[in-house]
């Protein structure tokens, strides 16, 4: 038995899982399987049809090597053997340029199914509703997108081939060894359990050792995540204790170490426990078929290909003895990405949407009410890391919520933390469906308009202005990617950072780090505005945008609003009171209902729930911040 052979039935035994096998699978895995295979089925047959030809050449082989044997003893003709060997020659060149179309056509069907499978994955979620991504792990969600979307590819480019290859190697070995001697085939078919018993319990126990030592790889690997992130390093130099840390990551270090010489001894064990029985195997054909031999009841060359056909006997049936593992494990794979497929992505373009022109303005709410979406609607268990979705109905947060912001308004909303302030502002761009009532903006329904034209007409800065591990020019061009960098220039300088670019070396080149770590937090709303402006929306939201900055930077920030806000309808969720006083319309929200509305004047006059906020928080805060321009 060759290294190669051996290699691929432990990679076997490793998936012998019975809860992959006791999986119930939903009805139409396989059609849905087939589908995705429907693009490739040209190139499948025509790779099956080297995996068989390649299974041929390889019962061939020690067939022809019997008749050189024969010839040799035999006393037959010199050129007879000559020309079997160009032949056995022939086959191996045959066999060698197969391999590489074999190969090629496999890499050609898996990558193309790994990419449709990786897109089509990506583009659902993308899709998904901001719910999901609030309750999902993201390793879970990237676990599907790179471990199972490789698994079910091995569906075609492994299990599909080592089926097929297995089936034709043991249908045709059997019978040729049956045509050459029943007896010793029979009486290797017998020795079958001395060597699959073996197999199956080494590999039982490799498949354990393999899950703990990915269990602690994960945990190491997790380790390492939360350590070298900005956040968890920073919170390791100022908490934490570096020789408790490194001890701490050296045990885990260690524990993957010493499974992994675990690991390899019983791959080790494994392989020698196949060859040594395989071996003795062919000892007994050697014995027997000798006897035979001598007694002139069989040639030498039979004795021969029937040794050589013995190694790939045993290899094909115990294979085939897990097959239905193998073919489970793969089909668990695409049921896995299926059940991401198959969450509904809750928002959706109508059939007969419209784009929203270019100069609607206003934003409208009538009548209003909405709960979140609950659990078992935008997630599943096995995202989230739990046993069972949380099945409970979620409570309705807004209560018939009614109010105008003509266009070119500015319109703040405050109340209380939980009051629904974010709530409404992601309603707006509709994040979210309302659950009755209507959103309208620019007097139409945002359900009856398209996605992306609604979302090209509205800006958002919230408190966390969010950077991708990208330059600054990167991070800008995402709002307008065909903009010049005369165009960037002019919006970074509109929102007040214009200078601080200009003073690094590398420009609008300068990486900002992961999440813009490498910029202050006034910094990151200010490049945020810029890039707002990018955009030109004609509405814009802003979420709380100066919520956790120190009275300078607030001040630098509201100075770049200025130019935001300038000739835009504005939809303004205020954290200090003061920012809003020029507000042409204020709403007070409290549990979900809209309690005051007004002017910031005609609301401290009414003293209200207004007027009981802005007094407290004018006695906790310094004075100095001026309010949003008009």
């Amino acid at each position: 038995m060759d290294s190669l052979q051996a290699m691929r039935m432990m990679r076997s035994m490793h998936r012998g899982d019975n809860s992959v096998v006791d999986r119930q699978l939903p009805p139409g895995t396989w059609h849905r399987v087939l589908r995705f295979a429907r693009p490739y089925r040209m190139d499948l047959l025509v790779f099956l049809g080297i995996v068989i030809a390649d299974a041929l050449i390889g019962v061939a082989t020690p067939v022809l090597a019997g008749r050189v044997v024969n010839e040799i003893t035999g006393h037959g003709a010199v050129h007879v053997v000559v020309q079997i060997a160009f032949v056995i020659a022939g086959l191996a060149v045959i066999d060698a340029l197969l391999s590489f179309a074999q190969r090629w056509y496999s890499a050609r069907i898996g990558e193309g199914l790994i990419y449709d499978m990786r897109t089509s994955v990506f583009d659902h979620v993308q899709r998904m509703p901001l719910a999901f991504f609030t309750r999902t792990q993201t390793g879970a969600l990237v676990s599907r997108l790179n471990n199972d979307v490789l698994g079910a590819q091995q569906a075609f480019t492994s299990t599909l081939s080592g089926l097929v290859s297995n089936v034709v190697s043991l249908v045709l070995t059997a019978a040729v060894m049956f045509s050459l001697s029943w007896q010793i085939t029979a009486l290797s078919l017998v020795m079958l359990p001395v060597f699959v018993i073996p197999a199956r319990r080494i590999g039982a126990r490799l498949q354990s050792i393999t899950r703990e030592s990915y269990n602690l790889n994960a945990s190491m690997n997790s380790t390492m995540t939360e350590r070298f992130n900005v956040a968890g390093a920073l919170l390791v130099k100022l908490f934490g204790h570096p020789a408790a840390e490194d001890a701490s990551f050296r045990a885990r270090a260690a524990r993957v170490r010493d499974i992994g010489v675990t690991s390899a001894m019983y791959g080790r064990a494994f392989f020698v426990a196949l060859t040594l029985v395989a071996s003795l195997a062919q000892a007994l054909v050697y014995g027997l078929g000798g006897y035979y031999a001598i007694k002139g009841e069989l040639s030498a060359g039979t004795v021969v290909t029937l040794a050589l056909l013995l190694t790939r006997l045993y290899g094909p049936l115990t294979a085939l003895s897990n097959a239905r593992v193998d073919v489970m494990s793969a089909l668990v794979s695409f049921d896995r990405v299926f059940e991401v497929l198959d969450l509904p992505p809750m928002i959706d373009d109508a059939a007969d949407a419209i784009e929203l022109p270019r100069e609607a303005g206003s934003v409208e709410f009538i009548d209003v009410r909405f709960s979140y979406p609950t659990a078992r609607e935008v997630s599943l268990a096995s995202l989230e890391d739990v046993a069972v979705l949380d099945d409970a109905p979620s409570q309705e947060v807004l209560h018939g919520v009614t109010f105008l912001a003509q266009r070119g308004e500015m319109v703040a909303l405050v109340g209380p933390s939980g009051a629904g302030k974010t709530t409404i502002s992601q309603l707006v761009p509709r994040i979210y469906d309302v659950r009755s009532g209507q959103v309208l903006v620019g007097g139409h329904d945002v359900r009856t308009v398209t996605q992306q034209s609604l979302r090209d007409r509205i800006g958002v800065v919230s408190q966390e202005a969010h950077m991708f591990h990208d330059t600054i020019r990167g991070n800008l061009l995402y709002a307008d990617p065909d903009a010049s960098d005369e165009d960037l220039w002019r919006a970074i300088t509109a929102a007040q950072i214009g200078e601080l670019v200009a003073a690094l070396p590398e420009g609008l080149d300068t990486l900002v780090g992961d999440r813009g770590y490498r910029l202050s937090g006034g910094e990151k709303a200010r490049l945020a505005i810029a890039r707002l402006l990018l955009k030109a929306p004609e509405i814009v939201i802003l979420d709380e945008a100066t919520a956790h900055l120190d009275s300078e930077s607030e001040a630098a920030v509201q100075e770049a609003l200025a130019q935001a806000l300038a000739g835009r309808t504005s939809i303004v969720i205020a954290h200090r009171l003061s920012t809003i006083l020029n507000a042409d319309k204020v709403i007070v929200l409290d549990a979900g209902k809209i309690v005051e509305m007004g002017t910031h004047s005609e609301l401290l006059a009414a003293d209200g729930l207004y007027g009981e906020l802005y007094r407290t928080q004018f006695e906790r805060q310094a004075a100095g911040v001026e309010p949003l321009p008009r």
